[in-house]
Order: structure tokens, then C-alpha cells, then sequence
């Protein structure tokens, strides 16, 4: 399994976001400067996360985007689910009829295993966490 561009950029995008918390706004252009992500690209990333209820956007001059949750109660699983909808690594976890095997398959078994450990370490890595690594006077700069 491989994590989509989308998935690590959404993570860098949220982390920023949650090292400026108590700050109010951060503006888009700002963070892809930081993050060295096209901001186009960004955009793309944020009506995703908008849409999941992880962020939303603030009109005018000192406006840009926030959290809507505090970052503790925030999760890279949460994050990640959204950008690649979903994490089981196989089709057939969440879906029997999308293989005439699942109910005979001797591998299933085992790609419900790392799809479970996948999901609990994400789980157990919130945004506090995260923005906590930076240290006073740094810059955000994550390479996920």
C-alpha cells in the first residue's frame, strides 16, 4: 500500500493548521510557501477535507482556513480516510460482493490484519501531537 500525494499533503496542510490553532486564520498561499506545495494543488486538498467537516474557510482580508475541532481531537486516520477514501487495503474489507472469494479467500484473514493495524496506529497520532514537534520559533515543515 502506498499513500497518495493527497493523503501526505493533506497531513503537512493540517498540521499547519493546528501549529496555528489559537492564531486565528492561516491563509493558503502562506502555508504551500512554507510547505514547498503548489497551491493550486492545495485547494484541490481543501475542498476534500471542507467537505469531511475537518476545516472550514473564513471570508476577507485576515481570512484563510481553521480547524473546526481542537487539534487533540484530530486524527491522521481521519485525515487519511478522507483523501483515499478509506484504508482497508484490499476492496473485499469493505465490500464481499466486490470479489466471488471473500467468503473462501485464505488471504483475507490476513489483509483485514494490517488494514486494522494501519487504521489503529493513524488513530493513536492526532494533530496536537504532530504540532507539538515543532519547536518555538520553528516553521512547520513535516515531509509525511
Amino acid at each position: 500500500m502506498k499513500l497518495s500525494t493527497k493523503s501526505r499533503y493533506a497531513a503537512r496542510l493540517m498540521i499547519n493548521l493546528a501549529w496555528n490553532y489559537r492564531q486565528g486564520p492561516a491563509q493558503l498561499n502562506e502555508i504551500a510557501k512554507k510547505e514547498e506545495i503548489s497551491e493550486k494543488y492545495l485547494s484541490q486538498i481543501v475542498i476534500n477535507l471542507r467537505g469531511a467537516g475537518l476545516i472550514r474557510s473564513v471570508r476577507g482580508a485576515h481570512g484563510g482556513y481553521l480547524l473546526t475541532r481542537e487539534p487533540s481531537g484530530i486524527t491522521l486516520k481521519e485525515i487519511v480516510e478522507v483523501m483515499e477514501g478509506g484504508l482497508d487495503i484490499v476492496d473485499c474489507l469493505s465490500d464481499d460482493e466486490s470479489c466471488g472469494r471473500s467468503g473462501i479467500c485464505l488471504t483475507r484473514n490476513v489483509w483485514d490484519k494490517v488494514s486494522r493495524a494501519i487504521k489503529e496506529t493513524l488513530e493513536g497520532i492526532n494533530l496536537e501531537e504532530l504540532s507539538k514537534q515543532i519547536q518555538e520559533g520553528d516553521e512547520p515543515m513535516y515531509f509525511i
